[in-house]
């Protein structure tokens, strides 16, 4: 009788996948045929981009490029992606109401960020981005958040790289930064040290869940039809079983934390999670503000570094220069100096800049039309319609940047030594206009503080400084294969 209900448990579940994989290659011959007949949509359709192209950002720059507006559109994906920086602040600023995050993406990244700040629009919205201002604009959180950076570098990062320089063995720097800006946010927003960057870098059960739910829930985007992911779903089966249980385990451990701070206290404390719960009485709601946080806390500094230093690895001569405003502005001191001492350094300032013009650490971001709405640029965009920037595309744009587009500059951002900003529509790299990024200055900082850290004490060589970086899909850019570095000693 066992073995009966077995077989016919085991048959039930054969059928649904067979049904579930036609209903998919049924979708997607579908659209073949009768989506869109054009030459973007087919090889986006079929992939065949992939035979001229690495990465999928690169065949996007590559469209963009070619349009006389700067304006393309993926039609089987109602996607209109944009690189003209006047389209960008239309989009950010000037009909900002006409361009939420919109259902579709908020349906997307729900089960992992809920109502967090990034996947809401409305009051919602403003009221955290309200709280999430007045908290991050104050010197003491500031502060604080400095001395956990300082804390960790000098008594993880550096012992850690010490260890591999004497050792000889090769380190693969992404993980290493992923590792420490992980440690960072978990002690900035939980109060929590997960321990990543230890000398014998352990696995850390929340580090491992969260990789998987971001890149799970990014992978949702990339299917022919929200259909897909839906009905896997519903039906719980592969990527949509495995996000499941990774949200499972995230969930479990955002609520031991709040339950034991709550038990505990948090009247006295300086984390994220404990001035949060100060405000809000609702437990899952401050989960998922402080899941919110930790996204954009851990994954945009970890690629933003791993990006800096590749492209260092590149340029001997801007490296030589960072070493020179280091002796220079802080003397031969090693030590960080204050949180203020970090704006003196226009040239590292100016170089960071730089990298994430090339390799912003969000290649993309995503509105939804209310309205039927026309660009500056004469593109006319139907309600509904997936309206796209791409910062990665606009620092390749030589109409944007100029004919040296693909050189890394980071002079391009001096006047008379200092650093000068750009328009932020032209480098929405921490987005721009309402929806700017506040946690901005304390990533720079953090980023800086790293990059003074390591150049002052190493030199850091990258193995195959030829190879060109190719990303995984993801919320943020991650190296595919990580970057295997060596590391000497000054």
């Amino acid at each position: 009788m066992e073995s009966e209900l077995s077989f016919i448990f085991c048959s039930i579940f054969f059928s649904f996948t067979l049904l579930f994989s036609l209903f998919s290659l049924m979708i997607f011959l579908l659209r073949l045929k009768f989506g869109c007949g054009c030459e973007i949509c087919r090889a986006f359709l079929t992939s065949s981009w992939s035979k001229e192209f690495d990465n999928i950002c690169d065949w996007y720059t590559h469209l963009l490029r070619k349009s006389p507006t700067g304006t393309t559109h993926i039609h089987v994906l109602r996607n209109t992606i944009t690189a003209n920086p006047a389209n960008v602040e239309h989009i950010l600023k000037t009909r900002f109401d006409n361009y939420p995050k919109g259902k579709p993406f908020s349906v997307i990244l729900g089960d992992l960020l809920g109502k967090g700040i990034f996947n809401v629009d409305g009051d919602s919205w403003k009221f955290q981005r309200k709280m999430a201002s007045l908290e991050l604009g104050s010197v003491s959180i500031r502060l604080y958040a400095f001395e956990l950076v300082k804390v960790e570098i000098q008594a993880r990062l550096i012992p850690l790289l010490s260890s591999f320089s004497r050792n000889g063995d090769v380190l693969d720097l992404q993980d290493v930064f992923r590792r420490f800006s992980f440690d960072n946010i978990c002690k900035f927003s939980f109060g929590i040290d997960p321990g990543c960057l230890n000398l014998s870098l352990p696995i850390s059960k929340l580090a491992v869940a969260f990789d998987v739910a971001s890149k799970l829930s990014a992978e949702r985007a990339l299917t022919v039809s929200p259909i897909v992911w839906k009905a896997k779903k519903l039906l719980n089966l592969g990527s949509e079983k495995q996000l499941k249980e990774a949200i499972k385990m995230v969930d479990q451990l955002a609520e031991g934390m709040i339950n034991h701070r709550r038990k505990m206290g948090f009247a006295d404390k300086n984390d994220l999670l404990s001035r949060f719960m100060g405000t809000i009485d609702d437990d899952k709601y401050v989960r998922d503000i402080v899941i919110s946080f930790l996204l954009a806390g851990r994954d945009t500094i970890a690629s933003g570094l791993t990006s800096f230093f590749w492209l260092l690895s590149q340029h001997p001569e801007v490296e030589s220069a960072i070493r020179d405003e280091l002796d220079r502005v802080m003397g031969p001191s090693q030590e960080l100096e204050s949180f203020e001492s970090m704006r003196e350094l226009h040239y590292l300032h100016a170089a960071l800049h730089e990298s994430m013009r090339l390799f912003p650490p969000v290649q993309f971001d995503s509105k939804f039309a209310e309205n039927d709405d026309v660009l500056p640029d004469g593109t006319f965009v139907r309600s509904g319609t997936r309206v796209t920037y791409h910062p990665y595309a606009m620092g390749r744009m030589e109409r944007v940047w100029g004919s040296d587009s693909l050189e890394f500059k980071p002079d391009r951002w001096l006047q008379n030594g200092r650093f000068v900003p750009e328009n932020p529509f032209k480098y929405p790299v921490f987005q721009a206009g309402l929806r700017v990024c506040l946690g901005k200055e304390m990533a720079l900082v953090e980023m800086k503080c790293v990059a003074v850290a390591l150049l002052r004490r190493f030199n850091i060589r990258v193995v195959d400084p030829a190879r060109a970086p190719r990303f995984v899909p993801g919320l943020t850019a991650t190296i595919k294969g990580g970057l295997p570095v060596m590391v000497e000693e000054n």
